[in-house]
């Protein structure tokens, strides 16, 4: 069924004129009554009668309006849901407390006006997020995927996140100002949720390696509010969290996030979108990050950065 016939008809309904209708679609009015003859011919009723003051519908043609109407409703949605410019841009990030939710809630409140729907995929595998940017589920990623990309997507670095220890007053490293690498050999550093093919496996990996960390993921992930309660109450354990990361914790918790520098540890932040027509809205946010300053050197980081 043409469904811009159905237009026709809804407003020729609507407005009660078929130049009214016409004016609205910025076509002739013979244009419109071939599209609405065309309909009822198609359907083998009769939807107007024609009066001195314009169309009234029939019977049947005020039982076809509220689905005709929602026909067109339909597709309008449609089409608004895939066309660049008119729907909200769509990123995933890791999670809504970090570094990348971070980044992007500083940009909107400098930007109140931008039409932006932050999402989590919830995937350790970058991949899927690669797979749902070259679907068209979502217009970016800020995941880093290892390896050669398809042709249709892009990867650029977006970010430094420079990596500060984590512990509880009870530490042996709590009342450092700064720690380095070497400072964190031999101490337990606990970093549940290291996910098999996720970037983040890959980054402990070579962490550990370059400075001969004590790095392990042992046990089930319960969240944040367990990790920060075990820290909490522990003189032995420590964790690895970004810099821009959000962490809440009870004051009593008295947590300390401690720099760590000569060299700082970093993680870089990637971002995966369309090669091909991104969404309008990405270049603001693609600018803004370009201004954000890179880590104090000297710096480490993996050997896949960007």
């Amino acid at each position: 069924m043409d469904t811009e016939a159905l237009r026709s008809f809804v407003l020729a309904a609507e407005l009660g004129q078929l130049q009214h209708a016409a004016d609205e679609l910025g076509i002739t009015q013979q244009a419109v009554s071939k599209r609405v003859a065309a309909l009822e011919r198609e359907l083998e009723v009769r939807l107007f009668t024609r009066t001195a003051r314009g169309v009234e519908l029939t019977l049947d043609g005020q039982a076809f309006l509220p689905h005709a109407r929602g026909i067109v409703t339909g597709v309008e949605r449609a089409i608004t849901a895939v066309k660049p410019g008119s729907r909200a841009l769509r990123i995933d990030v890791l999670g809504l407390r970090s570094a990348q939710a971070v980044v992007l809630h500083d940009y909107w409140r400098a930007h109140p006006g931008t039409d932006l729907d932050v999402v989590t995929l919830r995937a350790n595998d970058p991949r899927v997020a690669l797979a749902a940017v070259e679907g068209g589920e979502i217009d970016a990623s800020f995941r880093t995927v290892i390896g050669t990309l398809p042709r249709e997507v892009r990867m650029i670095h977006a970010f430094d996140s420079p990596t500060e220890l984590l512990v509880g007053p009870r530490h042996p490293l709590a009342s450092a100002r700064t720690l380095t690498p070497a400072h964190l050999r031999k101490h337990r550093i606990w970093v549940p949720g290291i996910a098999p093919r996720s970037e983040w496996a890959e980054f402990y990996d070579q962490l550990t390696t370059a400075f001969d960390l004590r790095i392990d993921a042992a046990g089930p992930n319960f969240g944040n509010e367990v990790l920060l309660d075990t820290l909490a109450e522990s003189a032995n354990v420590a964790t690895l969290v970004g810099a821009r990361d959000r962490y809440l914790w009870p004051a009593s918790h008295d947590l300390r996030r401690i720099p760590i520098v000569e060299p700082r540890i970093v993680y870089p932040i990637s971002l995966l979108f369309p090669r091909a027509n991104p969404h309008p809205g990405l270049h603001a946010i693609i600018d803004h990050l370009g201004t954000l300053p890179r880590a104090d050197e000297p710096a480490w980081r993996p050997s896949w950065a960007c």
